[in-house]
């Protein structure tokens, strides 16, 4: 929900003992790329249910200065930013400056966040109605009775298994505590390898590097019985079901394509209903086809930029390239599936103009369905540099960005999640999770 405010929120700093606190003296200002810039008062919304709040160790929060207007750091402890939750797409970063000692931050979003009249906001803006990973939609007792019935009913699943332990409970995983919960988007894992390097994998990190992953990846191959086994019965009874290949804790499914194609026949032998995804890099082309021809409905391809220059250096990928991942989306769209890309917005990168220009060639080229506006979970000193990023170029802003996309292609969806058949066929707009 947008709140008209009618001044910029106060800075927030951390006493570096997970207490925080305002700073009076400083307006809070957003950062875009390698730059801190004030926000917009629209474009401020109270911080939804189920943000939270970061320290940021070793670095020192940018603020303008009540009585001067200059900007100047806040020396006071250290800078303050906020994970906003799915379904939300924030507009800056938290703007900080970071001592040369400074530990590099986990993977995780790291929006600007201020605060006022007793409330904390974010420049963020509600991009999905969807409600299917709310935290107040999510019942611990009934996860826990779904793991129970599910792990009795396929003993000897080790997919079933993983999704409990591994993803349900030591996680958290939304999707996967949702299908434990009988209901909407089932998530399946399907492959332990993968042909990218991404410098911010969520599943895989080198030794080498002074982050950690956020989640174990997928050990082992699933069979073809493992995943019909427990997917059937979920598009059978489901409300809204998709079942979804390309999870966070799995390398990429495509590598699995056969597989994934034997359990997409024998699934569509005993049931018709619901929508089957596949979230992936979308690297080989050839093997999406065979997928769509075995019955596949959509695909999500993601992608941190939809310039080739900015791609490679993030993915690193093996025995690839950029136009494999375009070439994909438009063989699925030659099969009338739907096609979506997981888009990683980076303020600053995502909303230059450079890429705004290339985002446009990419919709029109591909007939793209929808774009999935994911906060980019990373560092965002250490992300630049990795890629090689010193100037980022004219900047639109995210939210003028995505007003200058919806008005051209007023047909292209906006959202946060792969929508299920009943959204696809037509009633898009409305809210089937409820």
């Amino acid at each position: 929900m947008t709140v008209v405010i009618q001044q910029s929120p106060y800075l927030m700093y951390s006493d570096g003992k997970g207490n925080i606190f305002e700073d009076t003296s400083l307006y809070v200002v957003g950062r875009s790329g390698w730059d801190a810039l004030p926000i917009p008062e629209d474009e401020w919304i109270e911080l939804p249910a189920g943000g939270q709040l970061y320290e940021l160790p070793g670095r020192r929060g940018i603020g303008i200065d009540v009585r001067t207007g200059e900007m100047r750091l806040c020396q006071k402890g250290w800078a303050v930013a906020a994970f906003v939750p799915p379904a939300h797409t924030g507009f800056y970063i938290a703007a900080y400056e970071t001592a040369p000692d400074a530990p590099t931050l986990p993977l995780f979003c790291y929006t600007a966040a201020g605060w006022l009249d007793n409330k904390f906001y974010v420049p963020a803006i509600r991009i999905e109605n969807d409600i299917r990973q709310e935290c107040g939609g999510f019942d611990t007792g009934k996860i826990e009775s779904g793991v129970s019935s599910l792990i009795e009913a396929y003993p000897h699943n080790r997919l079933v298994n993983h999704l409990a332990n591994n993803c349900a409970l030591t996680y958290h995983c939304p999707a996967a505590r949702n299908f434990f919960m009988g209901r909407w988007e089932c998530p399946v894992p399907a492959s332990p390898a993968c042909n990218a390097n991404c410098i911010g994998c969520i599943s895989f990190q080198p030794e080498e590097e002074n982050i950690v992953s956020t989640q174990d990846r997928l050990t082992f191959k699933p069979s073809v019985e493992e995943i019909v086994e427990f997917t059937v019965p979920h598009l059978e009874t489901a409300p809204f079901p998709i079942v979804s290949f390309g999870q966070g804790c799995e390398g990429e499914p495509l590598l699995m394509w056969e597989t994934i194609r034997a359990a997409i026949i024998e699934i569509r032998k005993h049931t018709d209903k619901g929508s089957i995804n596949i979230n992936t890099n979308g690297s080989k082309p050839e093997a999406v086809k065979l997928l769509c021809e075995a019955g596949l409905n959509s695909i999500r391809v993601s992608t941190n930029s939809a310039r080739r220059e900015i791609y490679m250096p993030y993915y690193r990928p093996n025995n690839y390239d950029f136009e494999d991942i375009i070439e994909s989306l438009k063989v699925v769209r030659s099969y009338g599936g739907w096609t979506s890309i997981n888009y990683f917005v980076f303020p600053g990168m995502t909303d230059s103009v450079a890429e705004y220009e290339a985002l446009r060639k990419l919709i029109i080229e591909t007939d793209l369905c929808m774009i999935q506006w994911r906060n980019f979970n990373i560092d965002p000193d250490w992300y630049l540099g990795k890629i090689g990023v010193q100037d980022t170029g004219e900047i639109l802003g995210v939210k003028q960005l995505m007003e200058l996309i919806r008005e051209e292609f007023p047909h292209l969806k906006f959202g946060y999640y792969n929508p299920p058949m009943e959204r696809i066929e037509g009633q898009y707009d409305r809210d089937f999770a409820h």
